[in-house]
């Protein structure tokens, strides 16, 4: 989610395999590290205008998910050097059998607005979410939950308001019945659409969504539409406290602009370095800029619904021969400067249940064959267009991998770009796509689950190409009901094996997290999110 942005999750060591580090502490050109810090200095940060009002279970993009991110905390967290999972605002949670969980709350949290953060936050919330009258887009986030299918059948209006699978005994415990084993639920706990609620959101949740109240580090001071989303140091926080006094969500139409503030100092946190300036943002930024593993993976996914696909005597192999025909090597060391590493796989390297190679040739470039298969799938005289945000930096490595295909194919290849992500996932959620669109995805949680079900299940929050698969459901819903994380890990991987039939999506390549950052700021780190550790960062004076 965040896909985009789109998020995710015993011994959980063994989990990720990859830490985080990344240029911190002040830098030796700037002379920065004689500077005095301002604890209550405001630093700014690259962003784009949230697709929705912020209501966590509908918040599936990267500029949403940031600020929801550092509006709230929830049960647990991930670590943003280990990436190990963590109990946040919960003090415990005890799986008492393989469908009952027991959460008890820590005592001390509150919302923004001075509420006490109890178990009915959390659940009311939940419940609130599921329900299909709602439009939640993250409501199939608690579909394992009993009685999810009460508030959110299949279809017409649910038949309850509440998940009959949750109760709370008191203020501080949460009691849950899955509606069948789930070996990773404790790790999904880490996604945003389980943050709690107050009390008031309930009473307009429109009027909520615009001037939203959480319970995180930073609460709410102003939100610009097309401008920036303004948030400031929450003092009662109970958990770690910002070294700053807030952030500035600064929304930008290209990465290039973000990239030219950023190294004129005029923007203080990057995301993502801008295409353009990959090849020079280690000279640019000095020791400033940012190397470090983020588990994300771009893809090309497909519109099910369009025309042009839904006409193809074998679909599988005119996707096939459009991977085939895709020369990632070259593209990834050219066109993008080798900030990104050629996928051979829909699950990310550093994830549990990677599968080196599980693409097999399908990834692997050989125009020759791929030219052989757009023939007998009858898609040679096809004309495609692949739907991407002209503010991500997005257009040079679609026009390069357009012209690999019409160039190695036959097949008529553009781009259709629109003017930021927001209006791309408008396209997305009306189901308005041509044939093809760019997705990228960020782990919610360091699982392959994460990466297939999530995307490419039946009634996946994330699967907006409307792809499903009989064999890769019934594969899907095994995993989950597997004894143990590892069995579920394994059934996974079988499932994966199955998408490769006919492609829903084309893997290209998997993230790095290439930054930066002023020289206004020190501390600056990223996780395997490819997330900021907000509360970290410190602020020099002026």
């Amino acid at each position: 989610m965040r896909g985009a942005n789109s998020a995710k999750w015993v011994a959980i060591a063994a989990v990720v395999a990859l830490g985080v580090t990344a240029c911190g502490g002040g830098s030796s050109d700037s002379g920065s590290s004689s500077k005095a810090v301002d604890p209550n200095g405001i630093f700014s940060y690259q962003s784009s205008e949230p697709q929705h009002p912020i209501q966590p279970a509908n918040v599936m993009e990267t500029g949403g998910g940031r600020i929801t991110d550092a509006l709230f905390s929830g049960l647990v967290e991930f670590d943003p050097k280990s990436g190990q999972l963590e109990n946040l605002v919960a003090e415990s949670i005890k799986q008492d059998d393989a469908s009952h969980y027991t959460i008890k709350l820590k005592s001390g949290w509150t919302f923004h607005n001075g509420e006490k953060v109890t178990s009915h936050s959390f659940v009311d919330a939940w419940n609130w979410g599921a329900n299909t009258k709602n439009a939640q887009e993250n409501a199939s986030w608690f579909s394992d939950i009993k009685g999810y299918d009460e508030v959110h059948p299949e279809k017409g209006a649910p038949k309850a308001d509440k998940m009959s699978g949750l109760s709370t005994p008191d203020d501080s415990t949460i009691k849950v019945e899955l509606a069948n084993p789930a070996p990773y639920w404790e790790y999904k706990l880490g996604y945003s659409a389980f943050y709690p609620l107050p009390k008031v959101f309930f009473t307009n949740p429109k009027k909520y969504g615009q001037e939203p109240i959480g319970n995180g580090a930073y609460q709410f001071s102003k939100w610009n539409h097309n401008q920036d989303f303004l948030v400031k140091a929450y003092k009662n926080y109970a958990g770690e406290k910002p070294k700053n006094g807030g952030i500035d969500f600064k929304f930008y139409t290209t990465s290039e602009a973000a990239y030219k503030d950023a190294t004129s100092d005029n923007l203080d946190v990057l995301d993502q370095v801008a295409p353009s300036g990959m090849g020079t943002y280690h000279q640019d930024l000095g020791d400033r800029a940012v190397d470090a593993p983020q588990n994300a993976i771009q893809t090309i996914a497909v519109a099910e619904y369009a025309p042009s696909i839904k006409g193809l005597k074998d679909r599988g192999k005119f996707m096939e021969g459009l991977s085939m025909a895709i020369d990632r090597d070259t593209i990834t060391k050219t066109v993008l400067a080798g900030s990104r590493t050629p996928a051979t796989s829909y699950v990310p390297p550093a994830v549990k249940g990677y599968k080196a190679d599980a693409c097999g040739e399908a990834c692997k470039y050989n125009p020759t064959k791929a030219k052989q298969l757009i023939q007998e799938s009858g898609g040679a005289n096809a004309q495609i267009s692949v739907l991407y945000n002209a503010d991500g930096g997005h257009k040079e490595w679609v026009t390069a991998v357009c012209a690999n295909i019409t160039q190695n194919t036959g097949v008529k290849c553009q781009g259709d770009a629109k003017a930021d992500f927001k209006t791309v996932l408008d396209v997305r959620t009306k189901k308005k796509v041509q044939s093809f669109y760019r997705s990228g995805w960020v782990q919610d949680y360091p699982l392959n689950a994460n990466f297939l079900k999530d995307l490419y299940g039946t009634t996946a929050a994330g699967n907006e190409g409307g792809y499903s698969n009989k064999e890769f459901d019934t594969l899907a819903a095994k995993a989950d009901n597997a004894a143990t994380l590892d069995d579920s890990v394994k059934l996974y991987q079988e499932a994966e094996a199955v998408l490769y039939k006919d492609m829903p999506a084309i893997p290209l390549w998997y993230y790095k997290t290439n930054a930066g950052y002023s020289k206004n700021v020190k501390n600056v780190s990223y996780d395997t999110f490819g997330k900021v550790n907000w509360s970290a960062v410190e602020v020099f004076k002026k």
